[in-house]
Protein backbone atom coordinates (compact mmCIF):
# COMPACT_ATOMS: atom_id res chain seq x y z
CA UNK A 1 0.00 0.00 0.00
CA UNK A 2 2.65 2.10 0.88
CA UNK A 3 4.37 1.69 -2.40
CA UNK A 4 0.84 2.30 -4.15
CA UNK A 5 0.55 5.05 -2.23
CA UNK A 6 4.15 6.48 -3.82
CA UNK A 7 3.70 5.61 -6.91
CA UNK A 8 0.53 8.11 -6.94
CA UNK A 9 2.43 10.69 -5.70
CA UNK A 10 5.21 10.68 -7.88
CA UNK A 11 2.83 10.41 -10.88
CA UNK A 12 0.63 13.45 -9.68
CA UNK A 13 4.11 15.00 -9.58
CA UNK A 14 5.04 14.39 -12.75
CA UNK A 15 1.66 15.26 -14.51
CA UNK A 16 1.75 18.34 -13.03
CA UNK A 17 5.63 18.62 -14.30
CA UNK A 18 4.62 18.42 -17.79
CA UNK A 19 1.57 20.35 -17.71
CA UNK A 20 3.73 23.20 -16.38
CA UNK A 21 6.33 22.33 -19.02
CA UNK A 22 3.62 22.26 -22.04
CA UNK A 23 2.48 25.78 -21.19
CA UNK A 24 5.46 27.44 -20.73
CA UNK A 25 6.31 26.30 -23.86
CA UNK A 26 3.12 27.56 -25.36
CA UNK A 27 3.88 30.52 -24.21
CA UNK A 28 7.54 31.28 -25.56
CA UNK A 29 6.16 29.90 -29.03
CA UNK A 30 3.07 32.55 -28.32
CA UNK A 31 5.31 35.14 -27.42
CA UNK A 32 7.89 34.40 -29.91
CA UNK A 33 7.07 36.46 -33.89
CA UNK A 34 6.52 34.27 -36.50
CA UNK A 35 9.62 34.15 -38.81
CA UNK A 36 8.44 36.42 -41.68
CA UNK A 37 7.64 39.42 -39.33
CA UNK A 38 9.69 42.53 -39.76
CA UNK A 39 11.78 43.34 -36.55
CA UNK A 40 9.17 45.36 -34.15
CA UNK A 41 6.40 43.82 -35.45
CA UNK A 42 3.93 41.90 -33.06
CA UNK A 43 1.31 39.51 -34.49
CA UNK A 44 0.95 36.58 -32.28
CA UNK A 45 -2.25 35.47 -33.46
CA UNK A 46 -1.13 35.44 -37.23
CA UNK A 47 -4.04 38.39 -38.34
CA UNK A 48 -3.21 38.99 -42.22
CA UNK A 49 -2.63 42.35 -43.62
CA UNK A 50 -5.36 42.78 -45.86
CA UNK A 51 -4.50 46.58 -46.88
CA UNK A 52 -2.96 45.93 -50.14
CA UNK A 53 -6.34 43.99 -51.11
CA UNK A 54 -8.70 46.25 -49.83
CA UNK A 55 -6.88 49.82 -50.61
CA UNK A 56 -8.75 53.12 -48.93
CA UNK A 57 -10.91 55.23 -51.59
CA UNK A 58 -8.74 58.24 -52.84
CA UNK A 59 -11.45 59.48 -55.75
CA UNK A 60 -15.02 60.07 -56.10
CA UNK A 61 -15.57 56.82 -57.49
CA UNK A 62 -13.85 54.79 -54.80
CA UNK A 63 -15.81 56.55 -52.58
CA UNK A 64 -19.42 56.18 -53.74
CA UNK A 65 -18.32 52.21 -53.88
CA UNK A 66 -17.66 51.98 -50.65
CA UNK A 67 -20.71 54.07 -49.65
CA UNK A 68 -22.79 51.58 -52.12
CA UNK A 69 -21.63 48.79 -50.30
CA UNK A 70 -22.77 50.18 -46.71
CA UNK A 71 -26.01 50.98 -47.71
CA UNK A 72 -26.41 47.50 -49.36
CA UNK A 73 -25.32 45.58 -46.41
CA UNK A 74 -27.56 47.95 -44.12
CA UNK A 75 -30.74 47.06 -45.87
CA UNK A 76 -29.11 43.61 -46.18
CA UNK A 77 -30.13 43.22 -42.46
CA UNK A 78 -33.14 45.19 -42.17
CA UNK A 79 -34.88 42.69 -45.13
CA UNK A 80 -36.42 40.01 -42.44
CA UNK A 81 -38.43 43.54 -40.60
CA UNK A 82 -39.17 44.77 -44.08
CA UNK A 83 -40.31 40.92 -45.59
CA UNK A 84 -42.44 40.77 -42.34
CA UNK A 85 -43.62 44.11 -42.09
CA UNK A 86 -44.39 45.54 -45.06
CA UNK A 87 -45.51 42.21 -47.80
CA UNK A 88 -47.63 39.61 -48.41
CA UNK A 89 -45.81 37.46 -46.30
CA UNK A 90 -47.78 37.87 -42.88
CA UNK A 91 -51.33 36.75 -44.42
CA UNK A 92 -49.67 34.00 -46.08
CA UNK A 93 -47.48 32.20 -43.15
CA UNK A 94 -50.31 32.86 -40.69
CA UNK A 95 -52.94 31.06 -43.00
CA UNK A 96 -51.20 28.06 -43.73
CA UNK A 97 -50.10 27.56 -40.17
CA UNK A 98 -53.57 27.68 -39.03
CA UNK A 99 -54.52 25.41 -41.84
CA UNK A 100 -51.62 22.89 -40.54
CA UNK A 101 -53.06 23.56 -37.00
CA UNK A 102 -57.12 22.38 -38.39
CA UNK A 103 -55.24 19.50 -40.23
CA UNK A 104 -54.57 18.63 -36.85
CA UNK A 105 -50.79 17.70 -37.54
CA UNK A 106 -48.82 20.71 -36.26
CA UNK A 107 -45.77 19.35 -37.38
CA UNK A 108 -46.54 18.35 -40.39
CA UNK A 109 -45.40 19.84 -43.03
CA UNK A 110 -42.65 21.23 -41.16
CA UNK A 111 -41.74 24.67 -40.74
CA UNK A 112 -39.12 24.92 -43.25
CA UNK A 113 -41.55 23.95 -45.37
CA UNK A 114 -44.01 26.36 -44.78
CA UNK A 115 -41.66 28.76 -44.47
CA UNK A 116 -39.96 28.47 -48.29
CA UNK A 117 -43.85 27.88 -49.86
CA UNK A 118 -44.55 31.24 -48.15
CA UNK A 119 -41.33 33.25 -49.43
CA UNK A 120 -41.69 32.28 -52.87
CA UNK A 121 -45.42 33.05 -52.79
CA UNK A 122 -44.11 36.61 -51.64
CA UNK A 123 -41.88 37.11 -54.02
CA UNK A 124 -44.33 36.21 -56.86
CA UNK A 125 -47.29 38.68 -55.42
CA UNK A 126 -44.59 41.46 -54.45
CA UNK A 127 -42.42 40.93 -58.29
CA UNK A 128 -44.76 43.65 -59.40
CA UNK A 129 -44.11 46.56 -56.93
CA UNK A 130 -40.05 45.20 -56.79
CA UNK A 131 -40.08 45.79 -60.77
CA UNK A 132 -41.61 49.17 -60.49
CA UNK A 133 -39.06 49.93 -57.66
CA UNK A 134 -36.04 48.68 -59.03
CA UNK A 135 -36.71 50.56 -62.39
CA UNK A 136 -38.05 53.93 -60.89
CA UNK A 137 -35.17 53.84 -57.74
CA UNK A 138 -32.67 51.16 -57.64
CA UNK A 139 -31.44 52.12 -61.04
CA UNK A 140 -31.67 55.53 -61.07
CA UNK A 141 -29.81 55.63 -57.62
CA UNK A 142 -26.86 52.85 -58.88
CA UNK A 143 -26.64 55.05 -61.96
CA UNK A 144 -25.84 58.53 -60.07
CA UNK A 145 -29.32 59.79 -61.41
CA UNK A 146 -31.32 60.10 -57.96
CA UNK A 147 -30.56 60.90 -55.09
CA UNK A 148 -30.76 58.30 -51.74
CA UNK A 149 -33.75 60.64 -50.51
CA UNK A 150 -35.50 60.53 -53.43
CA UNK A 151 -34.70 57.02 -53.85
CA UNK A 152 -35.61 55.91 -50.76
CA UNK A 153 -39.44 58.12 -50.66
CA UNK A 154 -39.62 56.59 -54.65
CA UNK A 155 -39.47 53.10 -52.85
CA UNK A 156 -41.47 54.18 -49.95
CA UNK A 157 -44.49 55.35 -51.97
CA UNK A 158 -44.72 52.10 -54.05
CA UNK A 159 -44.82 49.91 -50.76
CA UNK A 160 -47.50 52.50 -49.51
CA UNK A 161 -49.57 51.82 -52.10
CA UNK A 162 -49.45 48.02 -52.21
CA UNK A 163 -50.32 48.05 -48.46
CA UNK A 164 -53.01 50.51 -48.85
CA UNK A 165 -54.25 48.54 -51.31
CA UNK A 166 -54.99 45.65 -49.01
CA UNK A 167 -56.23 47.88 -46.33
CA UNK A 168 -59.11 49.23 -48.30
CA UNK A 169 -59.90 45.97 -50.19
CA UNK A 170 -60.90 44.31 -46.62
CA UNK A 171 -62.16 47.48 -45.32
CA UNK A 172 -60.24 48.04 -42.62
CA UNK A 173 -59.55 51.58 -42.68
CA UNK A 174 -60.46 51.61 -39.10
CA UNK A 175 -56.68 50.31 -37.81
CA UNK A 176 -54.90 53.05 -40.49
CA UNK A 177 -57.43 55.62 -38.60
CA UNK A 178 -56.40 54.29 -35.30
CA UNK A 179 -52.82 54.70 -35.66
CA UNK A 180 -53.11 58.10 -37.66
CA UNK A 181 -54.86 59.74 -34.47
CA UNK A 182 -52.96 58.72 -32.33
CA UNK A 183 -49.76 59.72 -34.48
CA UNK A 184 -51.26 63.48 -35.29
CA UNK A 185 -53.01 63.79 -32.00
CA UNK A 186 -56.31 64.48 -33.43
CA UNK A 187 -59.64 62.77 -34.23
CA UNK A 188 -59.88 61.51 -37.93
CA UNK A 189 -63.63 61.34 -39.61
CA UNK A 190 -64.31 58.73 -41.55
CA UNK A 191 -65.38 60.42 -44.75
CA UNK A 192 -61.97 62.46 -44.60
CA UNK A 193 -59.91 62.00 -47.88
CA UNK A 194 -56.41 60.34 -46.87
CA UNK A 195 -53.63 59.88 -49.41
CA UNK A 196 -51.67 57.10 -49.30
CA UNK A 197 -48.86 59.37 -49.95
CA UNK A 198 -49.22 61.84 -46.71
CA UNK A 199 -48.62 59.04 -44.78
CA UNK A 200 -46.48 58.13 -42.90
CA UNK A 201 -44.46 54.44 -42.70
CA UNK A 202 -44.83 54.59 -38.88
CA UNK A 203 -48.61 54.60 -39.21
CA UNK A 204 -49.16 52.34 -42.74
CA UNK A 205 -46.99 49.58 -41.63
CA UNK A 206 -48.91 48.71 -38.30
CA UNK A 207 -51.55 49.08 -40.17
CA UNK A 208 -51.21 47.18 -42.39
CA UNK A 209 -50.34 44.40 -40.12
CA UNK A 210 -53.04 44.61 -38.21
CA UNK A 211 -55.07 44.45 -41.31
CA UNK A 212 -53.56 41.27 -42.07
CA UNK A 213 -53.49 39.72 -39.08
CA UNK A 214 -57.40 40.07 -39.29
CA UNK A 215 -58.05 38.71 -42.95
CA UNK A 216 -55.73 35.75 -42.03
CA UNK A 217 -57.51 35.01 -39.28
CA UNK A 218 -60.57 35.63 -41.04
CA UNK A 219 -59.41 32.70 -43.59
CA UNK A 220 -58.40 30.54 -40.87
CA UNK A 221 -61.78 30.36 -39.28
CA UNK A 222 -63.02 29.69 -42.86
CA UNK A 223 -60.67 26.55 -43.47
CA UNK A 224 -61.15 25.17 -39.87
CA UNK A 225 -64.69 24.76 -40.14
CA UNK A 226 -64.81 21.24 -42.18
CA UNK A 227 -62.42 19.87 -40.52
CA UNK A 228 -64.00 21.26 -37.25
CA UNK A 229 -67.50 19.14 -38.55
CA UNK A 230 -65.60 16.40 -39.10
CA UNK A 231 -63.86 16.19 -35.54
CA UNK A 232 -67.81 16.45 -34.48
CA UNK A 233 -68.81 13.64 -36.28
CA UNK A 234 -66.27 11.16 -35.55
CA UNK A 235 -66.70 11.68 -31.49
CA UNK A 236 -70.27 11.74 -31.79
CA UNK A 237 -69.79 8.09 -33.91
CA UNK A 238 -67.11 7.28 -31.20
CA UNK A 239 -69.55 7.96 -28.27
CA UNK A 240 -72.76 6.92 -29.30
CA UNK A 241 -70.36 3.20 -29.90
CA UNK A 242 -69.42 4.02 -26.01
CA UNK A 243 -65.74 3.97 -27.27
CA UNK A 244 -65.40 7.45 -24.87
CA UNK A 245 -61.82 6.44 -23.93
CA UNK A 246 -60.03 6.23 -28.02
CA UNK A 247 -59.34 9.89 -28.86
CA UNK A 248 -61.79 11.17 -31.51
CA UNK A 249 -58.55 12.79 -33.52
CA UNK A 250 -57.05 9.58 -33.80
CA UNK A 251 -59.78 8.39 -35.86
CA UNK A 252 -60.42 11.73 -37.31
CA UNK A 253 -57.27 12.59 -38.69
CA UNK A 254 -56.97 9.96 -41.77
CA UNK A 255 -60.30 11.08 -43.04
CA UNK A 256 -58.81 14.97 -42.97
CA UNK A 257 -56.06 14.55 -44.93
CA UNK A 258 -57.78 11.97 -46.92
CA UNK A 259 -60.58 14.98 -47.98
CA UNK A 260 -57.82 17.69 -47.86
CA UNK A 261 -56.31 15.59 -50.81
CA UNK A 262 -59.41 14.35 -52.50
CA UNK A 263 -60.32 18.09 -52.59
CA UNK A 264 -57.08 18.89 -53.86
CA UNK A 265 -56.89 21.66 -50.57
CA UNK A 266 -53.04 22.85 -51.15
CA UNK A 267 -54.06 24.30 -54.21
CA UNK A 268 -57.56 25.78 -53.49
CA UNK A 269 -55.45 27.10 -50.55
CA UNK A 270 -52.69 28.60 -52.36
CA UNK A 271 -54.62 29.92 -55.35
CA UNK A 272 -57.27 31.68 -52.74
CA UNK A 273 -54.14 33.40 -50.67
CA UNK A 274 -52.57 34.36 -54.28
CA UNK A 275 -55.90 35.99 -55.87
CA UNK A 276 -57.14 37.64 -52.57
CA UNK A 277 -53.78 40.21 -52.78
CA UNK A 278 -55.44 41.01 -56.57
Amino acid sequence: MIVEHGCSIGGRRLAVAALVVILCTGAAYAQAPPPNMPAGLSNPVGIPDITNILPPASDARGVSSSLQILVLLTVLTLVPAILVMATAFPRIIVVLALLRQAMGTPQLPPGQVLLGLSLFMTALIMAPTWHKIQAEAVEPYLDNRLGQEAAFDITAGHLKDFMYRQIAQAGNYEDMYLFLEYAENREVQPEEEIDPADVPLTVMIPAFMLSELKTAFIMGFRIYLPFLVIDMVIATILLSMGMMMLPPVLISLPFKIILFVLADGWHLVVETLLFSFV
